[in-house]
């Protein structure tokens, strides 16, 4: 499989930030017991909403980068549920970003 490089860096960079500005805003906007009761959903919510920025900000199509969003976000949820949020997050953002820039390699040039 193919992989744009710089496609791949610059999605990395953006879903980066994105899940980082999501995470600070969330964090002074909602209590602690926000994230206990309902951080299942807060969490991936928040993860297809940076997924989207990247898309766009990349000029990727939505769909196949929603798709590899979800793909990504289960090595997440599994570093999550062993206790190592951050770490899963982390290796979400690299399969990620290699899904963009494969996704960008199989753009149709014109």
């Amino acid at each position: 499989m193919k992989i744009n490089g710089s496609a791949a860096l610059r999605s990395g960079i953006v879903q980066l930030v994105a899940v980082g500005v999501l995470a600070l805003i969330s964090g002074l906007l909602l209590p602690h017991s926000a994230f206990e009761s309902f951080g299942w959903l807060i969490g991936p919510l928040a993860w297809m909403v940076a997924a989207t920025i990247t898309a766009l900000a990349v000029q990727l199509p939505l769909p196949p980068a929603w798709l590899g969003a979800v793909l990504a976000g289960i090595p997440s949820a599994i570093a999550t549920v062993i206790g190592a949020h951050w770490l899963g997050a982390v290796i979400a953002i690299i399969c990620f970003s290699l899904w963009c820039g494969g996704l960008a390699a199989r753009r149709i040039k014109a």
